[in-house]
């Protein structure tokens, strides 16, 4: 499977404000980023989204397109909203829910009497690297990664990144506790850090950078 993490950052790195606005991209970068969803089989995103944004995560732009992306959520104890955009939508657009095997039997219940399919992976946290397989054998062969900080950090140290696409917005945001691109434990040595190599750059917007990176 071909996995591909996209994220808008702030020249400081940020992702989110500490209020937890994540309203980085330019219109510009959403209409690539939808075009880039509507080109992939999946998009994976954590809860902590879903529950900050409620979002429909499906394609917009361009307007005619001809499928949406099966939705992958990562949900440790399936704690998603029934009345979520998502939950709502999941009999029209193909929703995967993933949880461990802590996770409520009746929310699971509740979740695929909604047109949902769950898949179980885990015990503590969802084993994403097992994840990733499942999705692979259901046909899954080109995905997107739209996460924050912690599971961006998780799909990358477990080598499970193809390609990394950075948009760099032309603003300062600040603060210590704000989100950053790739948070969890990190490497306490440079040289151990993941190693990657600049393939494309596109300049948008005139001051805004999209860049293309691959692993080494």
């Amino acid at each position: 499977m071909y996995t591909i993490l996209n994220a808008a950052i702030s020249i400081d790195g940020k992702i989110a404000t500490i209020e937890n606005d994540s309203a980085v991209s330019s219109k510009l970068d959403l209409m690539r980023v939808h075009k880039l969803r509507s080109t992939v089989d999946g998009i994976v995103i954590g809860i902590c989204t879903v529950l900050k944004d409620n979002p429909m995560l499906n394609v917009r732009y361009p307007t005619k397109v001809a499928k949406n992306p099966t939705r992958i959520i990562i949900d440790s104890k399936a704690r998603i909203p029934l009345d979520s955009r998502i939950i709502e939508s999941s009999k029209k657009i193909q929703t995967i829910i993933a949880v461990t095997h802590k996770a409520s039997f009746k929310k699971i219940q509740q979740l695929q009497n909604k047109g949902v399919q769950v898949l179980v992976s885990g015990n503590r946290k969802v084993n994403i690297r097992n994840l990733f397989q499942q999705l692979e054998k259901m046909g899954l062969k080109k995905i997107i990664v739209e996460g924050g900080g912690e599971i961006n950090w998780s799909v990358l140290k477990l080598g499970l990144v193809n390609e990394l696409v950075v948009t760099i917005s032309p603003i300062i945001i600040g603060g210590r506790n704000a989100k950053t691109l790739v948070e969890g434990e990190g490497y306490t040595k440079i040289s151990d850090g993941i190693k990657m190599k600049l393939t494309k750059t596109i300049i948008q917007n005139k001051n805004e950078i999209v860049l293309f990176y691959k692993l080494r």
